[in-house]
């Protein structure tokens, strides 16, 4: 390893280490200043115990409460590192005027600890709470026997240990009752290992999928992560899921679909050579896991691209990120003839928490209608 990453890394632990220290410092002074507590030793290696919980789980696999404590502790953190800092700031300038220090303390923590639990709450909610969001476009190509289509799209599911069974048999439920024509799943189904979502049976569950001309995923970053594809694509295959990968299929005679590796995959096929075999005047539906390659897919003459990865933040104010990081990171885009959708997914990463973006299913209703067709019915 190069000396630049062992500093990096160092100093990466050296900055999250100080923000355990200064969240569980405000910790310790609200619990000591409201119940007495004085075993400041046993409190701080349980705090460190706690924040260092996901990289333990990582290791310790078979004791898969440190990753569960792990991904709440990451919500956690993050608005401790934005609420804190304004707590603080009130706290002493009450005190500054003459408040006691002691009742500032208990009042200033109380209100912070409501506000978690409120944010945690409405967090959680949203996150294992689906809504249906609803897409009509037109596609100006004649999909041969077909003049409409009806997509059921679900991406960044994350099965794996917190987002589990009953979420999976919740997203049949709801994809079933939209009653699609095919059913399409953009990448990131499983969190990383595949040994839970096994272990759990959720690929049975996702077994009961159904859809005319069948259900179809990519791959996404975290089956990568997870290093188990081999074992992943075989499970999906025995359940009824095709997982595309560089792959173009045409679909009942009246659309291509094209699923593409995930872009952590450094072979992955360039756009223009895997549609250079193929009939452009048929319409050309794409699964790309990251929305990254938007302007290629336009220039290849791809007229519908279905992508997730960037769950909208997944936690607010962190969509101000994403909304710089990708062209569009959630909804709906129109460029040329390509039509984008990105959804924020149906599951989530780390803490089962979403401020600001909700779990989500996607319904799209495609009417493919020929340029020269539409024109014609004009004029007779």
């Amino acid at each position: 390893m190069k000396p630049r990453y062992i500093i990096n890394f160092l100093l990466m632990i050296v900055v999250y280490s100080a923000l355990t220290f200064y969240i569980g410092w405000n910790g310790w002074l609200w619990l000591h200043s409201s119940f007495g507590l004085d075993t400041k030793w046993t409190y701080g290696i349980l705090i460190a115990l706690i924040s260092f919980s996901y990289i333990i789980g990582h290791f310790l696999k078979s004791l898969p409460v440190f990753k569960m404590i792990g991904s709440y502790w990451f919500g956690v953190l993050q608005y401790a590192i934005l609420i804190l800092p304004i707590a603080n700031l009130i706290a002493l300038t009450l005190i500054f005027f003459g408040l006691p220090k002691t009742t500032v303390v208990i009042w200033i923590g109380g209100i912070v600890l409501t506000a978690f639990i409120v944010l945690f709450v409405v967090g959680t909610f949203n996150a294992y709470s689906p809504v249906v969001r609803k897409f009509s476009i037109t596609i100006s190509k004649q999909g041969q026997s077909r003049s409409h289509l009806k997509i059921a799209m679900a991406s960044d599911m994350h099965f794996g240990r917190l987002s589990g069974p009953a979420h999976a048999r919740r997203l049949v439920r709801e994809v079933n009752a939209l009653q699609p024509d095919i059913i399409l799943l953009p990448g990131d189904i499983i969190d990383d290992d595949p040994e839970p979502f096994i272990k759990k049976n959720m690929g049975k569950i996702m077994s009961g999928l159904s859809a005319p001309l069948g259900i179809y995923g990519v791959l996404g970053n975290h089956e990568y992560y997870g290093g188990g594809i081999p074992k992943y694509l075989q499970e999906m295959k025995q359940n009824g899921i095709t997982i595309l990968m560089d792959e173009v299929v045409k679909i009942a005679d009246s659309f291509y679909l094209v699923g593409r590796k995930d872009k952590t995959d450094s072979n992955r096929m360039p756009i223009d050579n895997l549609l250079s075999n193929i009939d452009h005047s048929l319409p050309i539906i794409m699964m790309d896991h990251q929305p990254a390659e938007v302007k290629q897919a336009a220039q290849n003459q791809v007229d519908l691209l279905l992508s997730g990865h960037t769950h909208r933040g997944q936690m607010a104010p962190n969509h101000l990120i994403t909304r710089r990081m990708f062209e569009v990171d959630w909804g709906y885009l129109q460029r040329e003839q390509l039509h984008t959708i990105v959804s924020s997914g149906y599951g989530f990463w780390g803490p089962p928490l979403r401020i600001g973006s909700r779990s989500e299913v996607i319904e799209i209703d495609v009417t493919f209608n020929d340029v020269a067709e539409a024109f014609n019915s004009k004029i007779n």
